[in-house]
């Protein structure tokens, strides 16, 4: 069973490396995000949006559903967090 553990962590390591190889490299203008998406968020993101920052019209308009999920966790993880301390502090108290 240990030797299963070992070849399912190495599999899985593998398949990460070869999965990042892929990747273009940070700032690379001719990723297809910097090629097709970026472009247009600049020319047409204010007049879909009308709002003046670039970086709100972005989060807020256009990667909403997925700023709304990462809220989502971190809202989660807090208030996880602030449970384990609050039945902590009452278990030392009792």
């Amino acid at each position: 069973m240990r030797y299963l553990h070992l070849v399912v962590t190495t599999l899985t390591g593998l398949l990460l490396i070869m999965g990042s190889l892929g990747m273009p490299a940070t700032g690379d203008p001719d990723s297809p995000p910097s090629s097709h998406v970026s472009p247009r968020y600049i020319e047409q993101g204010y007049k879909e949006t009308a709002v003046p920052n670039m970086v709100t019209f972005v989060l807020a308009d256009y990667r909403s559903f997925d700023t709304l999920g990462e809220v989502t966790v971190i809202f989660t993880g807090a208030m996880a967090v602030l449970l384990i301390l609050r039945g902590a502090r009452s278990e030392a108290e009792e």
